[in-house]
């Protein structure tokens, strides 16, 4: 498969790509033209063809793509049959209505604890997860190995935290801080989530010009 040179835009329409064809699938639709799909989605079907001709060569010309084959191979570009293990640093207000709202072993993650130092949540379970105190992460880490962590401690603490838990063995961040994280070891990723940044996109869209 065709990995080389994939650029972040294409990366991360990638998902998206996999979300329609998941709802397709769900209803039935066995095949879908590029233009179709496109329409559905905003995006030329000339676009559709060059994100997906990264990866190697999809479709039929003259049928279009096979629905439940091209979300198959496009879950298996992402990861989603990986099983990667997750963790959730920080279980306020934020990192609870994750861990009751987000459907992480859809995406292909397992969820295996969340931590926290608030004395009331310690020895508690979100949404069937047990919250650990985040003294126990030295512990818990190098035993789990979990592959990502979902950062949503207070801006003040992102830094060292991401620091905190790199030194223990994790490569990927999920990050709700709004801090933008880094790392000058190769190999570390960071996802940042700005709340802010999709608001502020939707202003500029309803405001008149």
């Amino acid at each position: 498969m065709k990995r080389q040179n994939v650029s972040d835009a294409v990366i991360k329409r990638l998902p998206r790509y996999y979300r329609y064809l998941d709802d397709l699938h769900l209803k039935g639709i066995v095949r879908i033209s590029s233009s179709t799909l496109g329409e559905k989605m905003g995006i030329t079907a000339s676009q559709i063809r060059q994100d997906l001709s990264c990866f190697g060569e999809f479709g039929q010309q003259g049928y279009g793509y096979n629905v439940e084959e091209l979300r198959a191979e496009i879950g298996r570009i992402l990861g989603v049959n990986n099983q990667h293990s997750i963790i959730v640093v920080g279980a306020g207000n934020l990192g609870r209505a994750l861990m009751q709202n987000f459907h992480f072993k859809e995406s292909g993650f397992r969820l295996l604890a969340a931590f926290d130092i608030a004395p009331a949540l310690i020895g508690t379970e979100i949404a069937g997860t047990p919250v650990l105190d985040m003294a126990e992460l030295e512990r818990f880490v190098p035993v789990r190995r979990p592959d990502v962590a979902v950062l949503t401690v207070p801006q003040s603490a992102a830094q060292s935290m991401a620091d905190r838990l790199i030194e223990l063995g994790i490569r990927g961040f999920w990050n709700f801080t709004n801090v933008e994280l880094s790392s000058d070891l190769d190999g570390i990723c960071f996802e940042d989530v700005h709340f802010a940044d999709s608001l502020l996109t939707l202003s500029y869209r309803i405001t008149e010009r």
